[in-house]
């Protein structure tokens, strides 16, 4: 970890201060071990795979990628013996950081591909193809001019710090929920880790500064936005690093939440003040052209994101027109309903805007709004887990949190979002619902939000991915994960979700729909030179969209371009694979050993799922 010579405490200085003022811990402990150093790796985390059996030799690729997101492995909950130093460490930033990552996968995509696949079983080889897709798929974003690479999940971004990216949201979410504080041996680790902060910031700042350089600057209309929300960080320094310290009601942990307020004070808000100057330095010269086409290199850049995101070969203009072709189907299917409960005069659009008005789905404003909205969710999760065994031969029974979002985040963020908890389980899964406003949620789309983040979605299929071994848990594709999670609001559909209410299949079908305009408006924009406004507008006029809510949801394809096409391309795919497999088997297909099989088989490229299916057919063929 490099050092800031520009911070007013240093990490030497804090950890002196530090070991001084907790008994009981010395500041060996709480020294953390720095990846470019090596002495983040273990030995066994740098072994070569020749000579390893399949299984060990997946396990040394996963160590030896965690090995550069020690965070990462916290949030696995692997961290422990051997490793139990990448808790005190965030590892290497910046642009050091980077380059050292992407020499690790070289090297490692090399060695996969030359280990010897004869006699290996089908999870191992799913095995060594998701680490050699996930990872070639990496380098190549890698290789790009600028960015960041989320290597094995779903967070590609060309802007290093915008209003949905960055250190500066990360973090206080990170310590608030991720960084254990459960005993009095977990401050040193927090206080070594909150020590690096104000490095890992300026790693940041000179990567924005320099993509500034080569002539990447984010849309003002982003950078706006994450000049407030950056302001309203630094006013929160104190609750995100010191709050967690405080509410953990360890021992000695307010003298350790004393010494984070200096650290926020001496270190943190510089760093931030400093990249606060930089977007606004931008800002000033910043435009408002949405696309990455307006971007240097910005075509080339897009073409790999949707291959990422997708992991397909797609081009833009296939995407762009299989989301008009599936919104005209889409709302074929609405139409009926809307006029079977007297919504009967103008496009789909139109309709659904005017069921947005209807007070009888809306819920009440402020706090007491925010009490129905947990209230009606945690009803929903109660039906839903009842109805898990009518789906699947195999149930797990997921740690399951719901959360309001941090403050700061909400302005940024979408709707909600959710996922999986650690390997070992001392991490719940979480469902993060956004409440900045009652009103971006009704009554009728409440509940389809549910069965997408939490069970059977994201919540669900990442126990499944749990129980794989490490590798698979580490890698994730977004085809796949926002595919199943689109497969889960269709699951729910088929149990009986909306039989009652039918205005609920109102509310999932135009989920399915939002998803066809995701394609249309993401290509729109970043290949076809949409506007900002056009992408807001297509959403409202054609699928009756919110306009609160489409307002983050077009900006956050902005700064996170492609990733919005995997929702509906790879839901569309596990649908298409399902219809193979009732073709071929007939009266021998059986639904939820259909399935049991996809979420088995773990996250995956759409080929590698693909073969999943085939496996099972073959089967259940005999």
């Amino acid at each position: 970890m490099r050092e800031s010579t520009t911070t007013n405490v240093t990490r030497r200085q804090t950890l002196k201060t530090i070991s001084a003022g907790l008994a009981g811990t010395t500041a060996i402990a709480l020294l953390p071990a720095c990846a470019s150093t090596g002495a983040t790796a273990p030995a066994s985390a740098g072994r070569s795979l020749a000579g390893l059996d399949p299984d060990a030799a997946l396990d040394r690729v996963a160590y030896a990628m965690l090995a550069h997101e020690p965070g990462r492995a916290t949030g696995l909950g692997v961290d422990v013996g051997e490793y139990a130093a990448w808790r005190s460490t965030f590892g290497t930033g910046g642009e050091e950081g980077r380059a050292a990552y992407a020499a690790t996968l070289k090297e490692l995509v090399a060695e996969v591909k030359a280990y010897p696949k004869a006699g290996l079983t089908s999870d191992q080889q799913i095995g060594f193809e998701v680490v050699e897709t996930a990872f070639t798929s990496a380098l190549e974003g890698m290789a790009q001019p600028y960015g960041d690479v989320a290597v094995g999940s779903w967070r590609n971004a060309p802007y290093v710090v915008i209003q949905n990216v960055g250190g500066y949201i990360d973090l206080p979410r990170f310590f608030g929920s991720g960084q254990p504080l459960k005993t009095a041996e977990d401050i040193g680790p927090y206080m070594s880790r909150l020590a690096e902060v104000p490095a890992l910031l300026d790693g940041e700042l000179d990567r924005i500064r320099k993509a500034r350089g080569d002539g990447l600057m984010p849309p003002a209309f982003l950078l706006d936005k994450a000049i407030g929300q950056m302001e309203a960080s630094i006013a929160a320094s104190n609750d995100s690093y010191a709050g967690p310290l405080l509410a953990s009601g360890i021992a000695g942990a307010d003298k350790a939440a004393e010494q984070a307020v200096r650290i926020a004070a001496g270190g943190i808000v510089p760093a931030l003040q400093r990249q606060l100057a930089e977007l606004r330095v931008q800002r000033a010269a910043a435009k408002d052209a949405a696309g990455m086409w307006a971007q240097p290199g910005g075509e080339q850049y897009y073409d790999w994101a949707i291959r990422a995101s997708t992991t397909t070969r797609m081009t833009p203009d296939e995407i762009h027109q299989q989301g008009l072709d599936e919104l005209r189907t889409l709302h074929g299917r609405m139409d009926p309903i809307l006029r079977e409960i007297g919504y009967t005069k103008g496009s789909v659009g139109e309709r659904m805007r005017a069921l947005s008005a209807d007070p009888r789905y809306q819920f009440a404003e402020g706090d007491a709004g925010r009490k129905e909205i947990f209230a009606f969710i945690n009803d929903r999760l109660k039906w839903i887990k009842a109805q898990m065994p009518r789906a699947f031969n195999t149930l797990v029974d997921p740690p399951l949190e719901v959360r309001r979002l941090p403050l700061t985040e909400e302005p940024g963020a979408p709707g909600a979002y959710g996922g999986a908890g650690s390997k070992d389980g001392s991490i719940p899964g979480r469902f993060w619902i956004n409440l900045r406003t009652t009103d971006l949620h009704r009554k009728y789309d409440l509940a389809d939000l549910t069965f997408h983040e939490s069970i059977p979605g994201h919540v669900w299929e990442g126990e499944f991915s749990n129980r794989l071994p490490l590798i698979r848990s580490i890698l994730a594709f977004n085809a796949f994960s926002e595919g199943w999670a689109l497969y889960a609001e269709q699951l729910a559909d088929e149990l009986g979700a909306y039989d009652e209410f039918k205005v609920g299949r109102l509310g999932y079908l135009q989920s399915l729909a939002f998803r066809a305009c995701r394609l249309v408006v993401d290509t729109g924009m970043h290949h076809k030179r949409w506007t900002r406004e056009q992408g807001r507008q297509f959403f409202v006029e054609e699928n009756g969209s919110k306009v609160e809510e489409v307002a983050s949801e077009v900006d956050r394809y902005c700064s996170w371009p492609g990733q919005a096409c995997g929702y509906k391309i790879g839901h569309s795919e596990i649908v298409r694979q399902r219809a193979r497999a009732e073709a071929e088997l007939g009266g021998r297909y059986d639904f939820k050993a259909f399935n049991t099989a996809v979420v088995l088989g773990g996250n995956a490229p759409l080929s590698v799922m693909a073969n999943t299916v085939s496996r099972y057919i073959a089967s259940a063929k005999g």
